[in-house]
């Protein structure tokens, strides 16, 4: 018993300090001095001096930097944390095939068992690993597209070249790869929070950016992510520093929209591994109804915004970190603060989804919320713009 108590403390002093952390990191304004907020500004120096030191080796290609045999765009971000890159590489893939390439998808694969040695997640109609191998966000995207293939690897290249000699891509959409220098891209896509584009503008661990602002040179264009409208809902004072970086007409706004449908219980969470969003559901008669939320996400907040924006009847939401591995007790604890607060049904992202089980677990349906993105009345232009950018015959040969 002494020792299950030991181990409680332990876990509420860790949670305390990383709740702590992140406070600082997300916060606004000055930095008190003797405090932990001026110890991680200077770690922030010192990451910041090695990010600078690592581009410059790249600049004069100290470093090697390799290049694939067809057209790279590459969606990254500056900051860490949910800008929305999933749903953009998924949009930007399904309209580069539009235009007739043969598409592929590249990934990391973070935190999947084939990261290391790479591999095809799908071949664009079938799904060939699980998201413990795959990793969240590739899996999520293979269940959600079809004739796209998915390929995973921590070495970009070599996924690269596995999509083109397997698949003959003409072009590979490269998923988070702002930072990965290591591979030559022909576009790079840099999405920014449309409300705090440069977080509190610390680098990490004070703030959330992974590199300095500056970095925004590298970019073909910005994308202005979770704005509700159009552009003049994004942050005034950072978007207008962001337009000394990168011409007007390339910062693009976009926006989240959201759609939801249901898994009863015991059902199977996909049919044939593809996800159906456009099945719809209609949550006019679910409204008044208790509900329930869990969540495992970067931003768990946003979800819950979502959640009650639409008018949901959320009696609680349960809070995981982000790529949280879902353990039976973990259902159990859920299924039990369901029925503490007699919910009629459960509510999560799609995103949590591909980590239960291949069926619904819980007696109770789970009422599921997906992410499209949407460029509302700029979608001509940024589309325009990337059939530009593909006919160029410009490989940016000063780009890494």
């Amino acid at each position: 018993m002494g020792q299950l108590r030991n181990e409680n403390n332990s876990v509420s002093v860790y949670r305390y300090i990383k709740q702590h952390v992140e406070a600082i990191m997300t916060g606004e304004g000055k930095t008190p001095f003797l405090s932990l907020a001026s110890v991680l500004y200077m770690m922030s120096l010192f990451y910041g001096f090695g990010q600078m030191l690592r581009e410059f080796t790249y600049r004069r290609r100290l470093l090697p930097s390799h290049q694939l045999p067809c057209k790279v765009i590459c969606i990254g971000n500056l900051t860490v944390g949910g800008t929305g890159k999933t749903p953009m590489t998924m949009y930007v893939a399904q309209e580069i095939k539009r235009l007739g390439y043969n598409t592929a998808i590249v990934s990391r694969g973070y935190r999947g068992g084939a990261e290391g040695r790479g591999g095809i997640v799908s071949d664009g109609q079938s799904i060939h690993m699980g998201p413990e191998q795959a990793g969240d966000e590739p899996f999520m995207i293979a269940r959600g597209l079809s004739g796209i293939p998915v390929i995973v690897g921590k070495n970009r290249y070599a996924a690269g070249m596995l999509a083109i000699n397997e698949f003959h891509s003409d072009v590979i959409v490269l998923d988070d790869g702002f930072q990965h220098l290591r591979l030559k891209r022909d576009i790079d896509l840099v999405l920014l929070d449309g409300k705090h584009p440069f977080g509190n503008s610390h680098l990490l661990p004070r703030g959330t950016l992974r590199e300095p602002i500056s970095s925004l040179v590298r970019g073909n264009a910005c994308i202005l992510t979770r704005c509700r409208t159009d552009r003049n809902d994004a942050a005034t004072p950072q978007i207008e520093l962001l337009k000394t970086l990168l011409p007007q007409d390339r910062i693009f706004t976009s926006v989240h929209v959201p759609y939801f449908y249901a898994i009863k219980s015991g059902e199977p969470i996909s049919n044939n591994g593809t996800i159906n969003p456009n099945s719809g559901l209609d949550i006019g008669n679910l409204i008044e109804e208790p509900i329930l939320g869990f969540s495992g996400i970067a931003r768990n907040a946003d979800f819950q915004h979502t959640a009650l924006d639409h008018g949901f009847n959320a009696k609680g939401f349960l809070e995981f970190s982000d790529h949280h591995r879902y353990t039976t007790e973990d259902l159990n604890y859920i299924q039990s603060k369901s029925e503490d607060a007699a919910a009629r049904y459960l509510i999560t992202t799609e995103k949590d989804l591909v980590r239960l089980s291949p069926r619904n677990p819980f007696p109770l349906m789970l009422i599921v919320v997906g992410v499209k993105v949407s460029f509302g009345d700029q979608q001509g232009e940024f589309l325009s713009f990337l059939r530009n950018q593909l006919c160029s015959q410009d490989r940016h040969p000063e780009k890494f």
